[in-house]
């Protein structure tokens, strides 16, 4: 039996580990540029850490996570409010539903992938959003070449939109709307 999955707020102390591991390979290929520390502490600790506020309750930049399996920490993860969301930089700008949450988040050892486990996070980082019952859906967008990150969003539960232009470049929009996660 898997153990469950918990998650945690990043704190300063939880700098140095995202930095060594958003420099792994699986990970850098799609999070680029590699951020420095002072650039994870400002895209995360920039507000201050309060596990209780829920993700809707906070600035629309996000929460950010660890995930962890008995304590030990493997995963990063984050939620944020759509709406409004990076709107200066062209993120969401016609998102109107002020209930929808976002996510993106990485596994941090490589040879944990492909078992299961992006899975059984991602349904339990729902759980924990859907939890809050003014949440109405779950979006997420992976490049549309990722295809290990794809087959997992979809295990999860999530449908394809299409793609669509982000920022970044394209991205494959995909959705789990509260009725879906709870089916």
């Amino acid at each position: 039996m898997n153990p469950p999955i918990t998650f945690r707020p990043v704190t300063e102390e939880d700098l140095p580990l995202l930095h060594a591991w958003h420099q792994r390979p699986h990970v850098a290929e799609w999070w680029q540029p590699v951020p420095s520390i002072d650039e994870l502490r400002e895209d995360y600790l920039s507000e201050p850490v309060d596990p209780t506020v829920k993700p809707l309750d906070t600035p629309a930049d996000g929460v950010y996570y660890l995930a962890c399996e008995n304590g030990v920490p493997f995963a990063y993860i984050q939620a944020y409010r759509v709406m409004g969301a990076h709107q200066a930089s062209g993120w969401w700008a016609d998102e109107t539903d002020p209930h929808a949450l976002g996510i993106d988040q990485f596994i941090a050892e490589a040879d944990r992938l492909g078992k299961g486990l992006g899975t059984r996070m991602i349904r339990a980082f729902l759980d924990m959003l859907f939890s809050d019952p003014r949440v109405t859906k779950v979006q997420t967008d992976p490049n549309p070449t990722n295809g290990r990150a794809v087959a997992c969003y979809r295990k999860a539960g999530f449908r394809d939109v299409g793609v669509v232009d982000t920022p970044d470049g394209p991205a494959l929009l995909m959705r789990i709307l509260r009725a879906d996660h709870q089916a």
